[in-house]
């Protein structure tokens, strides 16, 4: 069963809210941390996706993710770093309509 595209966009945005309210200088660390992180997922998608990929590669597992957030000074946060990431990415994404999805198209 695909990983639930509105679950995933809700978490995803918590992370972003909580690096918002993250005070500094860590806020700063965790920024660099979420820049390093959707490098990663920029490399590893591909800039043509749908938020049901996005969400079910979410689903599939970040430990790789959360591993490079931890390289990258990011700490106990590196969950919140992830999240923040892939709610970055999310925005990418050819079926992204301002926090939901529009209806399911094939990829362009």
């Amino acid at each position: 069963m695909p990983y639930a595209v509105e679950n995933a966009l809700y978490q995803w945005d918590d992370g972003e809210r909580r690096l918002r309210d993250a005070p500094e200088p860590a806020r700063a660390d965790l920024e660099r941390a979420v820049e390093i992180v959707l490098g990663e997922l920029r490399r590893r998608l591909g800039s043509r996706f749908v938020l049901d990929e996005l969400a079910d590669y979410y689903s599939a597992g970040t430990d790789w993710a959360e591993e490079l957030a931890t390289r990258y000074r990011a700490g106990t946060d590196s969950t919140t770093v992830v999240d923040a990431a892939f709610a970055r990415y999310a925005r990418e994404a050819s079926n992204y309509a301002g926090g939901r999805p529009r209806e399911r198209h094939e990829k362009p």
